[in-house]
């Protein structure tokens, strides 16, 4: 048996909370946001955001914050929060930097797929070995945010495979309905959020000890179901 036949072709990473637990940064961003502006914010809302694009966040953020921001300023200050408090310390998550780099020597490419900007995207991927991405996909690359296919048939487009062959990687609700409406068998890591069992994803709770057969397996096992 080939390596081809028992490896995804791509795996199609989502970055906030599945590569890196950024979502604490976000979090925090969040709640300095508020307290800033005389706004409120509470846990509930800041769950509610995970997986969102950072257009649709802030919109929700003005509205259930009561801050008197545009979007657009909103991302801004969010951005500056978590890339300051990135380049300080990045919190990887369990077995991702060794999956990574396991695919990398099984010659899988790897896409990142995250409703981040470049701005934050980068400085994580700068922190990685070089070439661990083969192409970042980041929010202000598309015109439709995850829960919308876009973000992984660009990732998809960008590594010429077919989307049925690679394997998204997802900690969120938002996050694996974006694959999974791309066509984009999905691997669930469960985190912040909880996530429910479908027969579209296969949820676990650590990256840690995969292999990338264990992703090929995943991969065709739901390719079969689909």
């Amino acid at each position: 048996m080939n390596l081809s036949d028992t490896v995804p072709d791509a795996v199609l990473w989502d970055m906030d909370g599945t590569l890196a637990d950024t979502e604490p940064y976000w979090i925090a961003a969040e709640y300095d946001l508020a307290a800033a502006h005389g706004g409120h914010w509470s846990d509930e809302h800041a769950e509610a955001l995970v997986g969102n694009d950072l257009v649709t966040s802030a919109r929700y953020i003005r509205r259930h914050a009561g801050i008197d921001l545009t979007p657009a300023q909103i991302i801004d200050a969010l951005l500056d929060g978590v890339v300051t408090r990135v380049r300080q310390h990045i919190p990887w998550r369990p077995g991702a930097r060794d999956l990574l780099a396991a695919l990398a020597e099984a010659h899988v490419p790897c896409a990142l797929v995250t409703m981040s900007y470049h701005r934050f995207a980068d400085a994580v991927v700068a922190a990685l070995p070089e070439g661990s991405f083969a192409t970042v996909v980041a929010g202000d690359d598309v015109r439709h945010g995850k829960p919308h296919p876009e973000p992984y048939l660009t990732a998809a487009a960008r590594l010429h495979v077919d989307p049925s062959r690679c394997l998204a990687v997802e900690d969120s609700p938002t996050g694996l309905a974006s694959a999974v409406a791309a066509g984009v068998p999905a691997l669930g890591v469960e985190n912040v959020v909880p996530l429910v069992a479908a027969p579209d994803r296969h949820l676990v709770s650590t990256l840690k000890g995969l292999t990338p057969a264990d992703l090929g397996l995943i991969a065709s096992t739901l390719r079969a179901v689909g």
